[in-house]
């Protein structure tokens, strides 16, 4: 199995390799013993032109050409990847334009590659988002996408354009079009209101889900995307609910006088795995998602076995447990079965999930500060990513390169969503309205 740190030398070598060994391109890109890109690859995005400027419930087709363009820079800037000359870089095109380059003025930009598309307002009240990918050395055309979308969803036909150019550039999935839950915290360090929220990977759209009545904590987004699971603690009790995003209805799904925490999905959306503490002893169970069947016990070891994330196929569950003095990862069949240790070395390991790809398991270490790591399912090549004072709850991108987390600040106790790439080089923070915590990043949008 290749390293992270290989995986993404190849990404960025290929950057090169997908633009049709323009030499424009490798004269631009060069990776440093690290692996990282020093120097991103420059791409060109005027604003999309529309062929005639129609109003719609979100603005009108010009304003909203500006706008789509505008996310597009933000996002294939914020992948680390590429240095994206917007709008206000570079001069506007006509319609004409969209599908004929002038290549003479684009390869005076400095360049490798261009994005140029167009919205039109249809007459069923839809928009249609054009976005092209040009190589600016050899002239050509490098891939097309066309959207349909309510004029309500422009952000999503901007998203689905940066996905559609950052997977031919470098050969990843796309993971722009996906939204995050995440827990929102107000008030003083004492006396915290956490709600449960959503927003869109780049912090748009936000939205509270729940009052703040009861605390909310650990969301996770269903394999379906349309529903959440969490829990709550309501009277002082800890309860599981799944919250269906498009009703807004919720429904109960196990409550109990003991500890409860650390809700997640199987894969097919068909149990729910958790952890509950009876008399001392914390064990892992799985509930049926559907809700009014009774909890299968998973762990038997004395101690304190938390969390629970499942492989992509299903097969394999990892978790944290104390069983051997301190806080450390380990591996089980999904049945409960087959238990191995994969962390070693100094400091305490917790909050393990397993990436999208199946290939690494994201992690807390505990050693002095908090920091964020991967490692591979059977403990090989471990790796920290973030070096802060309290880094926690990693979540992947549905991509599987790319690790959300939050962080506190020491002294004031102010939380906010972070993320960072497999480099470990491209770490950024989120906007929130509010202090976050605990972050959920979704699947790919439907």
């Amino acid at each position: 199995m290749q390293s992270a740190a290989f995986s993404f030398r190849t990404l960025i070598l290929g950057l090169v390799g997908c633009l049709g060994l323009s030499t424009v391109a490798q004269a631009q890109l060069t990776v440093d013993v690290d692996n990282s890109a020093s120097d991103e690859l420059v791409i060109a995005v005027p604003g999309l032109p529309t062929q005639q400027s129609v109003n719609t419930p979100a603005g009108n087709t010009s304003e909203l050409g500006g706008k789509i363009s505008d996310v597009i820079v933000s996002d294939l800037r914020s992948s680390g990847l590429f240095k994206p000359m917007g709008r206000n870089r570079v001069r506007g095109i006509s319609y004409s334009e969209v599908t004929a380059p002038q290549f003479p003025y684009w390869s005076g930009t400095n360049a490798s590659a261009l994005i140029q598309g167009f919205v039109r307002a249809n007459s069923d009240g839809k928009l249609t988002v054009g976005c092209y990918l040009y190589d600016v050395a050899l002239e050509t055309e490098l891939t097309r996408q066309g959207f349909v979308v309510d004029p309500g969803d422009w952000r999503r036909a901007a998203h689905k354009c940066a996905d559609a150019i950052y997977s031919r550039l470098s050969g990843e999935s796309p993971f722009f079009d996906s939204r995050i839950a995440y827990i929102a915290e107000t008030g003083p360090k004492g006396k915290r209101v956490k709600r449960l929220a959503i927003m869109d990977s780049d912090g748009a759209n936000h939205r509270f889900i729940t009052n703040g009545q009861a605390t909310a904590l650990t969301p996770r987004f269903s394999p379906s995307y349309k529903s959440i699971v969490y829990l709550s603690f309501l009277d002082g009790n800890p309860r599981i609910y799944i919250y269906d995003i498009g009703t807004g209805r919720q429904r109960l799904i196990t409550q109990s006088t003991n500890p409860t925490f650390a809700p997640r999905w199987s894969p097919d959306g068909k149990w729910i795995l958790y952890s509950m503490a009876i008399s001392g002893n914390t064990d892992i169970y799985k509930v049926s998602a559907a809700g009014g069947s009774n909890p299968q016990r998973l762990t038997f070891s004395p101690g304190i076995d938390i969390g629970g994330s499942f492989s992509p196929d299903g097969g394999r569950i990892v978790f944290e447990s104390d069983r051997s003095g301190s806080q450390q990862l380990y591996v089980m069949d999904a049945n409960g079965g087959n238990e191995r240790r994969i962390s070693f070395g100094g400091g305490r390991f917790a909050t393990p999930e397993w990436s999208p790809r199946g290939d690494l398991i994201a992690f807390t270490k505990m050693a002095g500060n908090f920091r964020i790591g991967v490692m591979t399912p059977s403990g090989g090549s471990p790796r920290l990513l973030t070096n802060s004072w309290q880094d926690e709850a990693p979540t992947w991108a549905p991509n599987g390169r790319v690790i959300q987390f939050f962080r506190t600040t020491r002294g004031s106790g102010k939380t906010g969503i972070w993320q960072v790439d497999l480099t470990g080089r491209n770490e950024r923070q989120l906007p929130t309205p509010v202090n976050g915590s605990d972050p959920a990043w979704g699947p790919l949008l439907p």
